[in-house]
C-alpha cells in the first residue's frame, strides 16, 4: 500500500507530466488520476483547494527544481555549464515526451490566470527566482549589476522561446543554435 506522501508525490508528477503536454486548460483532475494511479479521495485529501491547490502545486515544484539547477551553477559553475545542463535538461525531455513536453510554468503562465487565480503571482514568483541566479551567476563572472540582469532576461526568454520552436519543429535544433549564441555573445 503506498503512503500518503507517495501517493501525494505521484499526484504531483503525473500533474507536471500532464502540464508540460497539455497546457494547463488540459490537465484536469480525472486525468491526473488516470495518470497517476491515485484514488479519487485522494484529491481533497492532499488538495483540499481541489484542482487549482494541485496545479499550482505541480507548478511551484517543477519550478523549484529548475530553480534549484539554476542556484547550484549560480553558486559554483560557469556560464556555458548552467547552459549546457539546462539545455541537456531540456533536450531529453522533448525527445523522450516526442516533442510533446514544454515547460509546465509556462502553461501556468499561458492559460491559467482565469482559472487559477493565485497563477500570476505563483509564475512570476518562479521566473523571478531563476532571474535572480542568473543574474548571480552573470555577476559572478564579471557583468555589472545592470546589464547581467537584462542578459539574464534574454538567456531565459531565448531558451524558453526554443523550447517552443523545438516543439514546433520536432527538433532540439532550436535549442542548440541558441544555447551556441547565448554562449558566443556571453563569453566573448
Amino acid at each position: 500500500m503506498a503512503k500518503a506522501g507517495e501517493t501525494r508525490q505521484r499526484m504531483l508528477a503525473s500533474a507536471v507530466e500532464l502540464l508540460r503536454e497539455r497546457g494547463t486548460r488540459g490537465t484536469s483532475i480525472d486525468a491526473v488520476l488516470a495518470h497517476s494511479g491515485a484514488p479519487r479521495g485522494s484529491v481533497y485529501h492532499h488538495f483540499p483547494g481541489g484542482r487549482a491547490e494541485l496545479i499550482t502545486a505541480a507548478v511551484r515544484q517543477a519550478g523549484d527544481y529548475i530553480g534549484s539547477l539554476f542556484e547550484a551553477v549560480a553558486e559554483d559553475g560557469d556560464i556555458r555549464t548552467g547552459l549546457e545542463l539546462f539545455a541537456r535538461f531540456w533536450k531529453q525531455a522533448l525527445v523522450e515526451s516526442d516533442y510533446r513536453a514544454g515547460c509546465p510554468v509556462v502553461a501556468l503562465t499561458v492559460d491559467g490566470h482565469d482559472e487559477i487565480p493565485q497563477s500570476t503571482a505563483t509564475v512570476s514568483e518562479i521566473f523571478q527566482r531563476w532571474h535572480r541566479a542568473s543574474v548571480l551567476l552573470l555577476e559572478r563572472h564579471g557583468y555589472e549589476p545592470a546589464r547581467a540582469k537584462r542578459l539574464a532576461t534574454l538567456a531565459v526568454s531565448s531558451v524558453e522561446g526554443a523550447i517552443i520552436l523545438c516543439r514546433a519543429e520536432r527538433s532540439v535544433e532550436p535549442l542548440d543554435e541558441v544555447v551556441t549564441e547565448l554562449l558566443a555573445f556571453l563569453e566573448s
